[in-house]
């Protein structure tokens, strides 16, 4: 059974929730919800995104928004504990969900673009 996710751990504002009920409005009615992931991010570490999923595992985190849920697996809310999740537009169709208070992961290797550096 899915862990309940609390504001505590992972927070939407209010323009990222009412923006994510509007993209749910249009989803296929199998999506269970958005899935907050982590990537390898090579040299900058870990970055994060989102998905739609049509499946919630017992090792997730679920918080439910109005219209949809929030999906995050344990492993993955590790990294996230306390982070916003935000929706910025600025205009002429520059639009993005960022992701506020995103703690220090530390890059992966210091010597990216610097001469005989590199990150393979």
């Amino acid at each position: 059974m899915p862990n309940p996710i609390t504001d505590a751990d992972l927070s939407m504002t209010p323009s990222a929730q009412a923006k994510m009920a509007e993209l749910f409005q249009d989803v296929d009615a199998a999506v269970e919800g958005v899935r907050v992931y982590a990537a390898a991010g090579g040299c900058s570490g870990v970055s994060f995104g989102m998905t739609f999923t049509d499946a919630v595992n017992a090792n997730d985190g679920v918080r439910d928004f109005d219209g949809y849920k929030l999906v995050v697996d344990d492993g993955t809310l590790e990294h996230l504990r306390g982070v916003e999740i935000d929706f910025v537009d600025t205009g002429e169709g520059n639009s993005t969900f960022v992701f506020n208070n995103l703690p220090s992961m530390g890059g992966g290797c210091g010597t990216c673009g610097s001469s005989g550096g590199g990150c393979g």
